[in-house]
């Protein structure tokens, strides 16, 4: 790694710690006046916080933390779906495979995801095709993440080296039995950080069905906050909710970790290549 870039002397090393210890003193300095100003207009107050003591607020909030996840965990999962099958169709040898594919998955990575939920929920209750606003923000979020998912694999898949595809080739496997036993095996390592970062925007993105009166966590959250008893807690209860999504994405964050790690470990318990799939297709599949 050296050689890409020249080692810092003393005198360097001294300039980064210093730019270092100045950009953590801005950061706490910008943290601490954010905490200066919310205390000044009474955000801590306990009368702002104190409804969160109550098992019914609770309940609301246990509510629409379900709500988001349930659409976020059926988008998800018709998202992965969606971008796996128009993958395999971007890459088809066939032209007219190949080419409606790239219209769909280019034409939903292009329109704005609220504009879609609008399309699905607007334009059910004029034309009354039934479509709650639930089936409007998972519609709406599938197509948008299912193409961008669509390119991540696809892009995954083209970086496995070149010689891995004639290497299967030569040993006489199919093209469904490359992509299946000896490119996604390798691809996926490699894909999973993006695939999970992708994840955690779906399930951030859950949060414009509030627009849509789908009852998620800003939904809930809006509606607490513009209580006069309370006086208009909205900061207070924005924080309980952002609060709630950085947990949801850490552990999300966590997951992938594990996964990944596991993919490596399985790797060097093996000690051969993900490319030997192909070898062992060829013992399985092929004819002797």
């Amino acid at each position: 790694m050296s050689a890409l870039y020249d080692v810092p002397g003393p005198r360097a090393k001294v300039r980064n710690r210093t730019l270092n210890v100045v950009v953590l003193l801005l950061v706490i300095g910008a943290v601490a006046w954010v905490i200066y100003r919310l205390n000044a207009t009474g955000q801590f107050e306990s009368r702002r916080w104190i409804q969160f003591q109550y098992t019914s607020i609770q309940n609301q909030l246990l509510d629409g933390l379900l709500a988001t996840l349930k659409a976020a965990g059926l988008a998800a999962v018709l998202a992965l779906v969606f971008g796996s099958v128009f993958a395999a169709a971007r890459i088809s040898d066939h032209k007219w495979v190949r080419t409606p594919a790239t219209f769909v998955v280019e034409l939903f990575r292009a329109v704005p995801l609220l504009i879609l939920m609008f399309f699905f929920y607007y334009g059910s209750l004029q034309f009354q095709l039934g479509l709650t606003p639930f089936w409007a923000v998972v519609l709406g979020l599938t197509l948008y993440n299912g193409s961008v998912l669509a390119e991540i694999f696809r892009a995954g898949i083209a970086a496995v080296p070149k010689g891995q595809r004639e290497a299967s080739y030569a040993l006489g496997l199919r093209k469904n039995q490359v992509v299946r036993l000896v490119l996604l095996p390798q691809a996926i390592s490699a894909m999973l950080p993006a695939i999970v970062s992708q994840l955690v925007v779906l399930l951030k993105d859950t949060a414009l069905g509030f627009i849509i009166t789908y009852p998620e966590l800003l939904y809930v959250g809006k509606q607490m906050g513009g209580r006069l008893n309370y006086g208009f807690p909205y900061i207070p209860t924005y924080i309980v909710i952002a609060i709630i999504y950085i947990g949801l994405c850490s552990l999300l964050s966590v997951l992938a970790r594990y996964l990944e790690g596991r993919s490596r470990r399985r790797r060097k318990i093996t000690g051969a290549p993900p490319a030997s799939a192909a070898e062992s297709a060829t013992s399985v599949e092929a004819p002797l």
